[in-house]
């Protein structure tokens, strides 16, 4: 019964991750075309990558609610690798979006030049490869899996990893990314001090209405962002990472099925999160989103023979999107 529960509860997680994630990055290809902006692609990426963490989890849900099929230790070492290499990648992409929008904080005047086509695809380059490393280094470094014998009645991060793998994915994967995205909110914060300091040395110098704050502004919504993804990023990993270091110290200390059964599931609830904090949060965004429901009404309509009943809409294209400018 418990395993039936379990399976139904990462089947309906699994849909959510791969539906809006889906929609995302549909409307996200949409505003590339309409935009010249870079930085759009580090949120296509993010929503790829949390899309693949869907899909590889898919399969764990097959397992879940078939019968044992005993699989071999080389297909649970696979299995699991893809599933950890889009954690990974998701992680990583998390990093690549804070980053973009700090650099556009940062260097206003000089982010277009910075981020460039060829940088861009550089670094998500280097970001698959890295996440690939992380994910298949058991199977690069067998000493990482489990040595055990014994039949396997389905996949699992504990039936064939060692616990110190965790550790090493600690190490590699969420420490360095918790630790920039603190430094990242704690610049940012320096930052939109120092823009507000100077809007009020202006205001008291007589000089208020040449100075707009709709840049302190933006460093505000910058900062509110970031604080939002750091909370949403460490509540959801961290206990994970947590629970597994006990886990390598200790073996009996903490049972490793609530590691996977529970806290797992609420790593992978960030791939969830991710597409509303980092997509529909955005103003364009949910004006492509709104759109293509437009579109989609309008054709189901038409398919049904009302379409000439009811006037169309205006599809105004939506302006260029500022890659400096945060939307609320």
């Amino acid at each position: 019964m418990a395993t039936s529960a379990f399976g139904l509860i990462l089947a309906v997680l699994a849909s959510l991750i791969i539906t809006a994630n889906a929609l995302v990055a549909v409307a996200l290809l949409r505003l590339i075309q309409k935009s010249s902006c870079n930085g759009l692609y580090f949120v296509l990426n993010l929503a790829v990558a949390d899309s693949m963490v869907g899909f590889t989890v898919v399969g764990l849900v097959m397992d879940e609610f078939s019968p044992p099929f005993y699989p071999t230790q080389t297909f649970c070492v696979l299995r699991m690798a893809f599933v950890t290499s889009s954690s990974a990648a998701s992680i990583l992409s998390l990093t690549l979006v804070a980053f973009d929008r700090h650099l556009a904080i940062r260097q206003p005047f000089h982010y277009f030049r910075l981020m460039t086509g060829l940088r861009v695809g550089v670094r998500l380059v280097g970001l698959w490869l890295l996440a690939a490393i992380i994910g298949f280094l058991p199977v690069l470094a067998p000493s990482l899996q489990q040595t055990s014998t014994s039949t396997i009645d389905k996949c699992s991060f504990f039936g064939v990893f060692q616990p110190r793998y965790m550790l090493t994915v600690f190490c590699i994967g969420f420490f360095p990314e918790l630790f920039l995205f603190i430094y990242l909110y704690c610049d940012m914060l320096k930052i939109a001090a120092m823009h507000v300091q100077h809007i009020r040395e202006v205001e008291h110098a007589g000089l208020a209405g040449s100075c707009p704050p709709s840049r302190a502004t933006n460093d505000m919504k910058a900062m509110r962002t970031v604080a939002v993804l750091t909370g949403c990023f460490t509540l959801s990993w961290l206990p994970f990472f947590i629970a597994s270091i006990v886990q390598t110290m200790c073996l009996e200390c903490f049972p490793y099925k609530v590691i996977e059964n529970y806290l797992w599931l609420l790593g992978l609830g960030n791939s969830l999160l991710n597409p509303l904090l980092y997509s529909y949060w955005q103003k364009d965004v949910r004006l492509q989103l709104s759109q293509l429901a437009a579109s989609v009404k309008r054709r189901v309509l038409l398919r049904l023979g009302n379409g000439s009943g009811f006037p169309s809409r205006s599809t105004k294209s939506l302006p260029t999107v500022s890659c400096l400018r945060l939307q609320d």
